[in-house]
């Protein structure tokens, strides 16, 4: 279904995997056991500007209270696992972590911006890691190479990161101030990958905490190396094996880009395009083929043809 730029599983990837985990269990937990405390994780701005409950920040900002917001981000954290198997964990959280903070910022000033200009008040948004999920479609939209798969629904074009986009709008559309934390996402994933203002530089996940959360959390979200993986190329280790299977859709991308691109030059001048059956006509021509008139002979040519005819 998802994006094969890498294997399957959560190989390499512990913080996708604590991520999937941990969030989805208290979801499950306050949205079926224990309802009566989801209050203290609604992402309500009304509480934050008047009542100055600035620990809603945190924690309105952690855990879904809507089981379909669960399985979306779930399924959006997965396919975007390869980001930490790319960059690494510390700066894959470096990312999030930046991501979070600068969503946070914008879900306030988008509120406010519609409250002060067309009065309309949003009093509660949707609870969640949703701003670093938004944000992570940023990358995703420029490191990850798209491939032509074969079409199924006729016409319309379906890439290996098509349904990627269909759960993203899924999630979009299920809230109608969910906007709001895609507008606020997309902005900061922006800002962050750009480095505008140097946001790599100030917002970031310290070394000493990686080495410690390396230590401490790895050993409990540490995913064995798959073994039923299919081998591409002949690297010697599976991690040689997987950048060459990157590589590979690398390859893929740029054919179909000059397949397009053939297909786009291509000339459309009848209902049949005899050029498609018989391509190679159009410029055979005899050896001893007499030049056309018109054509002009260049002096090279004109001396070999009068070096032939003299004695």
């Amino acid at each position: 279904m998802f994006t094969t730029t890498g294997s399957t599983g959560l190989y390499k990837a512990p913080l996708s995997k604590a991520l999937l985990l941990i969030p989805s269990a208290l979801s499950f937990l306050l949205a079926v056991v224990f309802p009566q405390y989801q209050d203290f994780f609604l992402y309500s701005l009304h509480n934050i500007r008047q009542d100055l409950q600035i620990w809603r920040l945190i924690c309105g900002r952690l855990i879904c209270l809507d089981l379909k917001d669960t399985f979306c981000s779930s399924l959006l954290i997965y396919n975007f696992r390869i980001f930490e198997r790319r960059y690494g964990s510390r700066k894959f959280a470096s990312f999030l972590f930046g991501a979070w903070i600068l969503s946070a910022l914008f879900d306030t000033l988008l509120a406010e911006a519609l409250r002060c200009f067309s009065d309309l008040k949003v009093d509660v948004l949707p609870s969640g890691l949703l701003g670093p999920v938004f944000a992570l479609f940023v990358p995703f939209y420029c490191s990850i190479p798209r491939v032509q798969v074969p079409q199924v629904f006729g016409p319309v074009p379906i890439t290996n990161k098509s349904l990627v986009y269909i759960v993203g709008l899924q999630l979009l559309t299920s809230s109608s101030v969910m906007w709001i934390n895609a507008v606020s996402g997309l902005v900061s994933g922006t800002l962050y990958c750009c480095n505008i203002f140097k946001m790599q530089h100030i917002i970031f996940v310290p070394r000493w905490i990686a080495r410690c959360s390396s230590r401490v959390l790895e050993p409990l979200f540490k995913t064995p190396e798959p073994s039923h993986e299919s081998m591409v190329g002949r690297g010697a280790t599976v991690d040689i094996q997987r950048q060459q299977r990157m590589d590979l859709l690398d390859q893929q991308m740029l054919l179909s880009q000059f397949t397009q691109m053939r297909r786009n030059r291509q000339p459309r001048g009848g209902l049949i395009n005899w050029n498609r059956f018989f391509p190679s006509l159009r410029h055979r021509r005899p050896a001893n083929h007499p030049q056309q008139a018109g054509e002009e002979v260049s002096e090279e040519q004109a001396d070999s043809r009068l070096g032939r005819h003299l004695p």
